[in-house]
């Protein structure tokens, strides 16, 4: 009985143990399996897409002017390379460090080079029109411009519209039957979501590269005037620009557009213009040429934990009106200078960049609701948007607070008006900053005119210096300056 027991026993164990084994080979092979449809996933977008995808070939003339000059973001701007120019045009400045390229004699002759990829298509009695949508800086300044599509074909091509603003540009070229991409609703991607870049990096025709969505509504960058991007990690160099990032459902989602690097070449990091925003840009530049924007007329501030607090809020929750302009449509909807815009047209407001978008989008002409924090409470307002045009620009102003005290302020006289040319109204005027203060950080120097302290209005010398001895207990002031004909809100806390 107990040899039984045991070879029953022995049996059971070598049973388990096959079992395990033959489980631990199907967990094997279903892994494989499940990166094998992976891989034909990519495989099915590219098959779908590739017809689509250009190579953008353009021909100019190099400008007279040195390649180089100031940088916008100071010497550690992290966008400058030599590769990066390739992105941006020969104009692009020159990394830290690092000579300027030699200047290159008016009239020669230089190309470049880009991608692009069909979107729609005008069909017409003499002849059909295929649309391209691209970069603007890929067809900015060309003189002729190629296209060659995935079976060799090549057309010449030419400018529909442009806009610098967003860099986004749309190409006409006359051709029928050309597959046309589907533009993906942005909004829906989800940060961790597989992507897949499609262009033309360094000429090599038709590369597609993986990765995810690494981020959302990057703004700020400096990139470009008005900003939305798409981060992901999915491989983008030199030549990409103006091609498609799009879903496992084969729908553009972005326009590749720039890379972080300080290699020249790929780093994990780039970015996409939503298709979104290239759709309604698009859109308008096929009707009319041309992009007509919105226009609130007002300066906006990013709210900074030092300001939310200063004004009993939450980081994020909305913007801050920092100026408003006379007979402007905000100033007739009742906006008023520090309110916050908490949601505009009922969505949520809490980036700057973000917020001056939508209203850029929004037709002139139109109603736009906003909902506005003032004295604490919630008040809904109607502003009818106006176009902007070049004297009724919209800005974002930049929010400073750092942590010493250390100027010196006098009554706004006439005299001094005209010393700091300032304008001689209400306020005192700062007559001396010591370096390294809360001041001096902030970016306040002579000259700059102190409109309010703590929301309460300053009208000499005496008015400022009770206010700083009011707040001496809470070490921190919210000030109301206005520096450069503009006006915005900062903190100081000591």
């Amino acid at each position: 009985m107990r040899i039984r027991k045991r070879r029953l026993g022995f049996a059971g164990a070598w049973l388990i143990w096959l079992l395990a084994f033959s489980q631990c080979l199907s967990a094997s092979e279903q892994g494989i399996e499940s990166l094998r449809q992976t891989g034909k996933a990519f495989a099915a977008v590219a098959r779908s897409a590739s017809p689509s995808v250009v190579f953008i070939q353009i021909e100019g003339r190099a400008p007279a002017a040195a390649i180089g000059g100031p940088l916008p973001f100071g010497d550690g701007w992290p966008f400058n390379d030599d590769f990066f120019r390739r992105f941006f045009g020969e104009d692009f400045p020159a990394p830290p460090g690092r000579a300027p390229a030699p200047r290159q004699p008016r009239g020669r002759q230089v190309i470049g080079q880009g991608s692009g990829f069909v979107f729609d298509a005008k069909h017409g009695l003499l002849k059909d029109k295929t649309y391209i949508l691209t970069n603007n800086h890929v067809v900015d300044k060309a003189e002729k411009i190629r296209v060659r599509l995935e079976d060799g074909r090549e057309f010449d091509a030419k400018v529909t519209g442009r806009d610098p603003q967003s860099d986004i540009a749309v190409i006409e070229i006359d051709a029928s039957g050309l597959p046309a991409l589907r533009l993906g609703d942005s909004s829906k991607l989800e940060v961790g979501e597989w992507v897949v870049a499609m262009g033309n990096p360094f000429g090599l025709s038709h590369t597609l590269t993986v990765g995810v969505v690494s981020a959302k509504g990057r703004t700020s960058l400096g990139i470009n005037d008005y900003e939305d991007f798409i981060q992901t990690d999915a491989a983008i160099n030199p030549g990409n620009s103006g091609g498609p990032l799009l879903n496992l459902d084969g729908e553009v989602v972005g326009i590749n557009t720039a890379i972080f690097t300080r290699s020249g070449g790929y780093m994990g990091v780039g970015f996409a213009i939503p298709s979104n925003l290239a759709r309604e840009i698009a859109r308008q530049l096929i009707d009319k040429g041309e992009v007509t924007r919105g226009y609130l007329g007002i300066v906006i501030q990013q709210l900074t934990a030092d300001l939310a607090e200063s004004f009993g809020l939450e980081p994020g929750q909305g913007v801050l009106v920092s100026q408003v302009t006379d007979d402007s449509p905000a100033a007739k909807a009742g906006i008023r200078q520090g309110d916050i815009v908490v949601a505009y047209q009922g969505r949520p407001v809490t980036d700057v960049g973000d917020f001056r978008n939508r209203v850029s989008l929004t037709p002139p002409g139109s109603r736009a609701t906003l909902t506005v924090l003032r004295d604490g409470k919630r008040r809904t307002l109607t502003a009818v948007i106006g176009k902007l045009d070049e004297n009724a620009v919209a800005a974002a102003a930049p929010a400073h607070s750092e942590e010493e005290l250390g100027l010196t302020v006098q009554t706004l006289t006439s005299e001094l008006a005209r010393q700091f040319d300032v304008e001689a109204d209400s306020g005192v005027v700062v007559t001396a900053v010591e370096p390294g203060s809360i001041a001096a950080l902030a970016g306040i120097r002579p000259g700059t005119v102190i409109l309010e302290v703590n929301r309460e209005p300053v009208k000499t010398a005496a008015d400022f210096k009770r206010a700083v001895a009011a707040a001496a207990g809470e070490r921190r002031l919210l000030l109301l300056v206005r520096q450069d004909g503009m006006q915005r809100y900062l903190v100081l806390s000591w």
